[in-house]
């Protein structure tokens, strides 16, 4: 059941905060994970376990640092894991949609956990997929479209 206001982070959002060269993105998914922690935020276990391998992939952080990062979010964020039916999902979902296998794994279990939204630089932008609406926060009209989702 998809809950109103309920909503994701992909994976590059987890990546920008910590990632010092990306400039204002950095600045801008920092305030925005901090807002989330605020909010009817949940993770997925697909984001996290994807940040931890792009950022000691290319070694913008330590595995041990990388670490900390995602233990602290599970502190944090409520967490959800795909179920068996989320796989199956995803693979229908990256030939009738287009999106990359991982995204729709995130889809797929955002969408099981009720999330109305999951905010990515990566995926459609204001494209909506059995109910789930992707929403790209670094564009130039998310301001009113994340209102709807983010505390102060």
């Amino acid at each position: 059941m998809i809950v109103k206001g309920r909503f994701s982070l992909d994976t590059n959002i987890l990546v920008y905060a910590v990632d010092r060269d990306a400039d204002e993105l950095h600045e801008q998914s920092k305030e925005l994970i901090g807002r989330a922690a605020r909010s009817d935020c949940v993770l997925t276990v697909q984001a996290l376990a994807e940040f931890f391998h792009v950022t000691t992939r290319k070694r913008l952080l330590e595995p041990s640092h990388a670490s900390a990062f995602v233990l602290d979010w599970l502190e944090v964020f409520q967490v959800i894991t795909a179920a068996d039916t989320a796989l199956v999902d995803a693979m229908d979902a990256v030939g009738e949609h287009q999106l990359s296998f991982w995204d729709a794994m995130i889809w797929a279990a955002a969408r099981q956990g009720g999330c109305s939204a999951i905010l990515s630089e990566d995926m459609q932008d204001g494209r909506r997929l059995s109910g789930v609406e992707f929403i790209n926060p670094f564009s130039s009209g998310a301001a009113t479209r994340l209102a709807k989702f983010l505390r102060q």
